[in-house]
């Protein structure tokens, strides 16, 4: 009689914030099926989860299915890695990392703990190049995209946009002149609204050619797992699946944990600690009251920025729960406008909060965001309506979706004025309060409705699970 070879599958995160948060979540629902997982953690990462509940949550509550390896990022301990310098993590990867991967695959060091081979590995979509090394190893690749499916496919097509002439963007350009080389978002996308990255003054740009290339590399994996549901992205999801026919959308990934596995509470995947002291804040504030302020783990802003943003606030009238994250400011910290007395009445600012919850929250009425993904997702689950400034990645992308085509905020894009920060919190949280909030229900009631048995995203969740189980299989 054969023995039976488990599931042991790889789970490789681009080494950040908003990445690791989703892939940590698929690895515990991959550990709910049954499958062994280990998580690749950067150290540097896995430094910070040190202190953090959900490492010896994972530990203790799948004991047998779970496990941390840790690797290199190539980059030095005291690195940012946020804001520009984000781009020498993409270059350490090729250079450093990648190779380290496939050291650590024929040495067996990912083997340890489960004394198995494994036999499938979820790589993270900004580094597809270690769909080669699956190749060499004869290990099926499954690419995970932590982005919109929008987003990837207009990544997807920066070769048509660049053949095209419509990128690198000319000076003086008409940047709301609509995009007609991504197929399928002629009339949603304009020439502000495509990726950060497509903003590039020279189609030769290292960040622009790194996600073109590692996009369309994509093509050559065993599938694409995305963060999605069927009923937010269907255009984009018909385009992607006539290249790519192994398609698992999963998505918000949050709340198909949270339905398959309803905790009371469950420790949160933050790389920071998060200040709970903001709960007991915003239980003291009036229903839908509060605009939450938050520019996501990488972002990293200008002092002048934060200024208009926070005249802004303050000259609403409206209370705001701000996340300032330690070093994400370029140049001189606004101490004064910080320490404002009227600032201190008004609001109430953080290092780093509990997200989720917070959405969730009754005070909370709206939510000005960098749009990541991540927390685009969260606000549509909550239905919490966003004004939306984004940074740079997908989040161009995200906020054009948000403010045109699910109605349910405002895009602040390429804007930052005291004057319109004003006028679009008061949009939001007063005069366009009840049709914002009719709009994020009815998107709040699509999404839950894919995450219920039958519904799209639980049973390409299903799919996924089966699909590695068969690999093992197939492959041995």
């Amino acid at each position: 009689m054969a023995l039976e070879i488990p599931s042991h599958v790889i789970v490789f995160p681009f080494p950040v914030q908003g990445h690791v948060n989703s892939m940590l979540k698929l690895s515990e629902l991959l550990c709910l099926s049954g499958i062994h997982v280990t998580f690749l953690n950067s150290d540097h990462n896995h430094c910070l989860f040190s202190t953090s509940d959900i490492r010896s949550y994972l530990l203790y509550r799948y004991p047998d299915l779970f496990n941390f390896a840790t690797i290199s990022d190539g980059l030095s301990d005291d690195h940012p890695r946020s804001g520009n310098r984000i781009k020498d993590l993409f270059k350490a990867i090729e250079i450093t990392l990648i190779p380290l991967f496939k050291d650590m695959l024929i040495s067996g060091r990912l083997n340890l703990k489960f004394g198995c081979f494994p036999t499938c590995i979820i790589i993270d979509g900004t580094m597809c190049s270690a769909i080669n090394v699956g190749k060499d190893m004869g290990i099926p690749v499954i690419v995970f995209r932590t982005i919109s499916a929008s987003c990837f496919w207009a990544f997807f097509n920066i070769p048509n946009l660049i053949e095209s002439n419509e990128i690198p963007l000319k000076d003086n350009c008409d940047m709301d002149k609509y995009v007609e080389s991504v197929p399928g978002m002629e009339k949603i996308l304009r020439l502000r609204d495509l990726p950060g990255f497509c903003r590039a003054a020279d189609s030769s740009d290292f960040g622009l050619q790194m996600m073109m290339n590692q996009t369309q590399l994509t093509i050559n994996a065993h599938g694409l797992i995305l963060n999605t549901a069927e009923e937010l992205e269907e255009e984009a999801l018909t385009q992607i699946r006539r290249l790519i026919p192994n398609v698992y959308t999963i998505g918000p990934l949050h709340a198909l944990l949270n339905y398959r596995l309803p905790l009371t509470t469950r420790p949160s995947t933050s790389l920071w600690e998060e200040d709970r002291s903001c709960m007991a804040w915003l239980d003291s504030q009036h229903p839908r009251s509060v605009i939450y302020v938050s520019f996501g783990s990488i972002a990293v802003m200008k002092s002048e920025d934060i200024v208009e943003i926070l005249h802004g606030l303050e000259n609403s009238g409206r209370p705001f729960l701000w996340v300032f994250r330690p070093n994400s400011v370029h140049g001189v910290w606004p101490v004064r406008e910080l320490g404002s007395i009227g600032v201190k009445k008004q609001g109430y600012m953080v290092e780093w909060a509990p997200q989720e919850e917070v959405l969730a929250h009754p005070s909370v009425g709206g939510f000005l965001t960098h749009s990541g993904w991540n927390s685009t997702l969260e606000s549509l689950v909550s239905g919490v309506p966003m004004i939306c400034w984004p940074y740079f990645g997908d989040q161009q992308v995200n906020s054009r979706f948000v403010g045109e085509v699910w109605k349910t905020g405002l895009d602040m894009k390429d804007l930052c004025d005291r004057k319109v920060v004003e006028k679009m919190v008061n949009e939001l949280l007063g005069v366009k309060k009840d049709m914002f909030l009719e709009s994020t229900k009815v998107m709040a009631k699509l999404v839950n409705k894919s995450l219920v048995m039958g519904g799209t995203s639980s049973n390409h969740l299903d799919r996924l699970i089966n699909d590695i189980k068969v690999i093992v299989n197939k492959f041995n």
